[in-house]
């Protein structure tokens, strides 16, 4: 393993020269190691590129982890990776990507996540991308996920973009049955000319279906981000979508919450705040010692956390 690939590994999943569990690292395109469990299978796809991983029903404790790497420029990965998550299962799925170039030449990464979950599953689900390097060329990370929640399963999505992606679409899109919960917390930074773009899609079928969807972003120097979430109830259920950014230099967020209630029993909240940071946070800080680019970061920090 190469010392790019070992660096990108260790800030995008939970590699510490090896994974517990299922795994399958992508680099460049390709399997650089694979590993199936007695109980999480893991098959390449036969039609196009990508894996089906099957999690058999009642599955409890286990992984799986499948980060994706693009180690240097000229590289332009597409994948399809689909999860069948079995009755009553209980599994933790570890997702990150890594882009790196050294060149003029982008780099790229497109991952498309299909989740089915079927009765009672639960997943946790754990994503952070990153780029890398020193080139010129645009590191671009453009990921779609979409979930399948049968009656009473759950998802909790953890998304983390902190820092070296240039450019990046990020569709999140959701169909739940009844009393099925989905919950996402997104945190995500951007800079210098960077551009980020956050779209939640969630449809609400069943009595009983939650959603809550979180996203906490910064956007500093001259970087743009927009956000915008779509939250549909046909049932008697609850949403929350909430869009709060802080913004520095000369960034812009845009954020457009949106919601839509076809049941009469649908009760949607949506919240939105975009700010700079408080001088007086600043200030306090700074009376501790810390200069004021010091004290900025820390509450970047604890914003983003």
């Amino acid at each position: 393993m190469n010392q790019i690939l070992d660096g990108l590994l260790k800030m995008v999943s939970d590699w510490t020269g090896k994974f517990d569990g299922a795994f399958n690292i992508r680099e460049n395109g390709g399997c650089a190691g694979r590993r199936s469990t007695e109980h999480i299978k893991i098959e390449s796809k036969k039609d196009q590129p990508g894996l089906d991983i099957r999690i058999l029903p009642g599955t409890k404790g286990e992984s799986v982890s499948i980060p994706a790497c693009v180690t240097h420029g000229g590289v332009d990965d597409l994948t399809y990776n689909d999860f069948y998550v079995g009755e009553n299962a209980d599994v933790t799925i570890v997702a990150g990507c890594g882009v790196h170039t050294e060149t003029g030449e982008p780099a790229r990464h497109n991952g498309i996540h299909r989740f089915f979950l079927e009765k009672g599953a639960r997943v946790k689900y754990l994503e952070k991308h990153v780029g890398t390097g020193k080139g010129a060329g645009i590191r671009r990370i453009d990921p779609v996920t979409e979930v399948f929640m049968a009656e009473d399963s759950v998802m909790i999505m953890e998304t983390s973009q902190i820092g070296g992606v240039d450019s990046t679409t990020r569709v999140t899109r959701a169909t739940l049955a009844a009393n099925a919960k989905l919950h996402i917390h997104e945190r995500l930074l951007t800079e210098g000319a960077q551009e980020a773009r956050t779209e939640f899609e969630v449809v609400m079928n069943g009595d009983g279906a939650g959603t809550d969807l979180i996203s906490r972003s910064v956007a500093r120097g001259d970087s743009k981000q927009s956000y915008r979430s779509v939250i549909t109830g046909n049932a008697a259920c609850t949403g929350h979508s909430e869009c709060d950014a802080i913004i520095g230099e000369n960034g812009s967020v845009a954020a457009a919450p949106e919601l839509v209630a076809n049941h009469a029993d649908a009760a949607l909240i949506h919240e939105a705040a975009i700010g700079k940071i408080a001088g007086e946070q600043i200030l306090k800080l700074q009376t501790l010692g810390l200069t004021e680019k010091e004290a900025e970061d820390k509450i970047v920090e604890g914003f983003l956390r």
